[in-house]
Formats: structure tokens, sequence, C-alpha cells
């Protein structure tokens, strides 16, 4: 591990400040704060039914904290001269608006017809703020350890969520923007 500086307060503060704006958004635009089925759960192992996206983690868990590892990559790359703080509020805010847009009906439809969330129906505000959290968690991991164990971390998941759901941050990916039909029916099992 490396002996990075801590982030001052004030950063996490905004980025704590952003993620309750994206959840003021997403109530705004109709999201369920949490699962209409009136709990909450730490983790649910259900990749195709309906607690899926609504509660803490799920198995797309470890693609919110590859994002973290690659937004800090990216800043790292970019934007070197700047405080570690900017970086993190700069990748808080991308995440938080992909969530936004995540749930919204234009990339709920396509998740639909391109890849083999065909009953998604969006993400609860809950988990949405959990998913940025955990990108969250993935840039500080990313900032802490060497590039080699968080390469590695990063390969680690992919292959863990490839082998047992079928599907990984690669392949959500290259769903969305360019389905492959072949990868689609592979994934349906």
């Amino acid at each position: 591990m490396t002996s990075a500086p801590l982030i001052p307060r004030r950063y996490w503060a905004i980025a704590f400040f952003i993620v309750a704006l994206m959840a003021a958004i997403e109530l705004a635009m109709g999201r369920h704060p949490i699962c209409t089925c009136g709990t909450v759960k730490l983790f649910v192992a259900t990749v195709h039914g309906p607690d899926n996206s609504q509660h803490i983690a799920d198995w797309y868990t470890p693609s919110h904290i590859i994002h973290g590892f690659l937004f800090y990559l990216l800043g790292w790359l970019v934007l070197r001269r700047m405080p570690a703080g900017h970086r993190l509020l700069l990748a808080v805010s991308i995440e938080a608006a992909w969530e936004v847009l995540e749930n919204s009906p234009i990339i709920i439809d396509r998740y639909r017809e391109a890849t083999i969330a065909l009953g998604y129906a969006g993400d609860s505000v809950l988990n949405s703020a959990a998913d940025v959290c955990w990108m969250i968690l993935g840039f500080g991991i990313a900032r802490r350890l060497p590039v080699w164990a968080t390469v590695m971390l990063a390969l680690a998941f992919e292959t863990l969520t490839l082998i047992v759901i079928r599907d990984n941050l690669f392949l959500n990916v290259l769903m969305l923007v360019s389905p492959v039909e072949a990868i689609r029916v592979w994934q349906g099992g």
C-alpha cells in the first residue's frame, strides 16, 4: 500500500452532497427509494429477479468498484496535478450522472432490448446511492494499492462475475453499446 495523504473532509462532504443530490433527482424522476418489497438487504445474489439492483449490493457491485479504479486511473493520467479531492469529486459527479441516466427510460429500455436484462426496471434510489459509494471505495482502493494489485483485483472481479452470472463490466458495456447476439444467447443460459 502507498501512503497517499488523506483527502480533506470538505471533499467528502461535497461528495456525499452530490450523492444526496443524485438521490433527490432520482426520487423526482419517480424512482422507488428502496425495493418495492419493503425490505433492505445487504446483498442479493439473484441476478434475474425483482430484488436485483434494489438493495445495497448485488453481483454488479464489483463493476462499480472497478468504475472507481478506472476513474482513479483517468484522473491520475489526465488531472495528475489536481488535488486528489478534486479528482474524487469529478469521479463522484460522473458516477452520479451515470446513475441518473441509467435510470432514465432511454437506458432502461436499451438494457431490455440489447441485453439479457429483459425485466429490468431500473435501480432503487438506495441501490444507486450504494453504487456510487462502491465506486468511491474502488477509487480509494486504487489510490492506496500498487497498480499491479488493482489490476489483479479488477481481473478477479471480472472473472468472478463472468463465471457466476455470465456478465461483467466489459460485457455489460459491450452489450449496451454494440450487442452481440451470440453473447446474449450464452448469457441467457
